[in-house]
């Protein structure tokens, strides 16, 4: 997400930097290319204009004039101006009531909003231990019931059961009872989709409303629809009084725009956002760190708490173990390979990275992104034990069976012998150095983009 704008901005304070004191001229030049990029980016005009002109207000005062590096200076405005415009403080969901506590998923069909409820209702139940019960009040689109069912068996969330002919608010009650008599924490109520803002169906949602008072109303938005998703989000606010807003597909959108543009236009907080299909692909939107991202600085501490949720605690001990004994064979590789696709693969690991904007256009040219993952993984696994554990067993004909059994050439399993051993020869001087050594250099990680090829 972000990728064309960070593009762009980066391009702008990098002329910036290269001057030395600023003139009022040269901010004026650079807030024009942030201006463009914003509305290449598919922000909303009125939000630009705002935005310019707070940044312009900000950046031409006696502050950034006393400043050791004036354009640092506008760097840092633009990004403090962005954390306002996304929202300032990182919002979580609100479950703060007596339980059972509802929350009413509403949103346009084709948003992503079943699958939404599925996503929260696995993050409330292994985040925050709670007790979730699921309920789909769509009756009219053909199995949308049997679709919530489903995802909860696949999360292992209880899911009401389904009574044909009842209608939403009926349902919405018998799942508020039944929560109640089983002890139920939160129960997430998934409304019917509508393909624009109808009104027969939003009369509907506000008749669920009132029956069951929820804690949170979640509006789950496909951010990929730009500035319409910002305008149906504003109807929803404006009708449903909407307490936080969930944006799909951020995966897939380069350009952002909406995310941008949403807090500005309807003053609702982005609590989450979708980050892939998966029912663990959801994050809480933090606007301090989205802002970084976005201005090519980097989300280590995002990056920190992934690395913690995803690593296997066992697999990290046995890899330092082995490390410390001086020996890296390659399924200790392997496991590091599936600890960074765990982790979001390549791409998902360099937008946390500080500065690596012209390095991530550098891996695009070379076509070093996930697939090199799956092939490295299927290259070791494409190996007998034996030849894991001794890559000097790898001869030529080995190396072409293990081309043809892993879809690669032999080049390629060329390359990972080669990295490989680079690795295992950077583990053998740790090693030596002992636990203290070792601690103070770090564990090697996956080779950096020089390396790969």
């Amino acid at each position: 997400m972000f990728e064309t704008l960070t593009t762009r901005l980066s391009d702008a304070f990098d002329a910036l930097r290269k001057r030395g004191a600023l003139r009022e001229a040269d901010v004026d030049e650079a807030l024009r290319e942030v201006r463009v990029a914003l509305l290449e980016a598919d922000v909303a005009l009125p939000v630009v204009k705002d935005f310019i002109a707070a940044v312009r207000t900000k950046s031409v005062g006696a502050e950034v004039v006393r400043s050791v590096a004036p354009a640092q200076m506008v760097v840092k405005i633009v990004h403090d101006q962005m954390v306002e415009m996304l929202g300032a403080k990182t919002e979580n969901i609100n479950i703060a009531a007596a339980p059972p506590a509802a929350i009413l998923m509403v949103g346009l069909q084709g948003s992503g909003k079943t699958t939404t409820t599925a996503k929260i209702g696995l993050r409330l139940t292994q985040r925050e231990k709670k007790q979730v019960l699921m309920a789909s009040l769509d009756v009219h689109r053909p199995a949308a019931q049997e679709q919530l069912r489903v995802l909860g068996e696949e999360a292992g969330i209880p899911t009401l059961p389904i009574v044909d002919g009842q209608m939403p608010t009926d349902i919405a009650k018998r799942a508020m009872d039944s929560a109640r008599l089983r002890g139920i924490d939160v129960v997430l109520l998934d409304t019917a989709g509508r393909l624009h803002v109808d009104e027969a169906m939003m009369a509907e949602a506000i008749q669920i409303r009132d029956a069951v008072n929820p804690v949170e109303i979640f509006l789950v938005t496909d951010a990929l629809t730009g500035q319409d998703a910002v305008n149906a989000a504003k109807a929803f606010k404006e009708r449903l009084n909407v307490t936080g807003i969930v944006l799909t597909r951020t995966d897939g959108d380069a350009r952002g725009g909406a995310a941008l543009s949403m807090r500005a236009v309807t003053g609702c907080p982005i609590k989450f956002v979708g980050t892939s299909e998966k029912l663990d692909g959801l994050e809480v939107f933090h606007p301090d760190r989205v802002a970084s991202r976005i201005l090519g600085m980097g989300d280590v501490v995002s990056l920190v708490e992934k690395a913690t949720e995803t690593v296997d605690a066992a697999d990290a001990a046995k890899l330092e173990a082995n490390m410390l004994k001086g020996t890296f064979d390659l399924d200790d590789y392997l496991m590091q390979i599936r600890q960074m696709r765990k982790m979001g693969g390549m791409e998902g690991l360099m937008g946390m990275l500080p500065g690596v904007g012209k390095a991530k256009k550098q891996m695009a040219t070379a076509n070093m992104d996930d697939s090199l993952l799956t092939r490295q993984e299927a290259i070791v696994l494409s190996m007998t034990l034996k030849e894991r554990r001794k890559t000097k067993l790898l001869n030529g004909s080995r190396k072409r069976r293990i081309a043809n059994g892993s879809g690669t050439t032999v080049q390629d399993v060329n390359r990972l012998v080669k990295q490989h051993r680079q690795m295992a020869d950077m583990v053998k001087k740790l090693g030596k150095l002992g636990k203290k050594g070792f601690m103070r250099n770090g564990m090697p990680g996956m080779p950096g983009p020089g390396q790969l090829h």
